[in-house]
This record gives structure tokens, sequence and C-alpha cells, in this order.
């Protein structure tokens, strides 16, 4: 757990990880409990590392594999 959270950091994690840090802190400002969930699932993204954060969204493109 260490290891994937210390490794690998890229762009797309730190944009995840301050954005939900911001909806969080924002959240827990206006004690609005459901952007302090959601808030607090994205920044989890780009702290450890899962989902779209981690680079695993991208699907390959269709037309690469056909020509293969």
């Amino acid at each position: 757990m260490k290891q994937r959270i210390l490794k690998g950091w890229n762009l797309t994690r730190w944009v995840y990880f301050a954005l939900g840090s911001v909806m969080l802190i924002h959240a827990i400002y206006s004690l609005e409990w459901f952007g302090i969930l959601f808030g607090g699932y994205v920044a989890s993204m780009g702290l450890f590392a899962f989902g779209c954060a981690s680079g695993v969204c991208a699907n390959p493109n269709y037309e690469s594999e056909k020509r293969v």
C-alpha cells in the first residue's frame, strides 16, 4: 500500500487529488454530505491510484486493433 501511494505520480493523479481535496474541503466547510462523499472519492482516486487516475480508463482504438 505504501508503494502505491508513494510511486507512480503523474499529472492525472495530481489533478484528481487536488480537485478532490478542494471539493472535500469546500463540502466540509458547507456541511454538504454528498459533496464530502464525492470529494473524498475523487481525492482517494488520486491518492491510491485506482480508477481513471491510474490510467485504466483509456481503451485502445478499435481501428488500430483492426489493422494489426
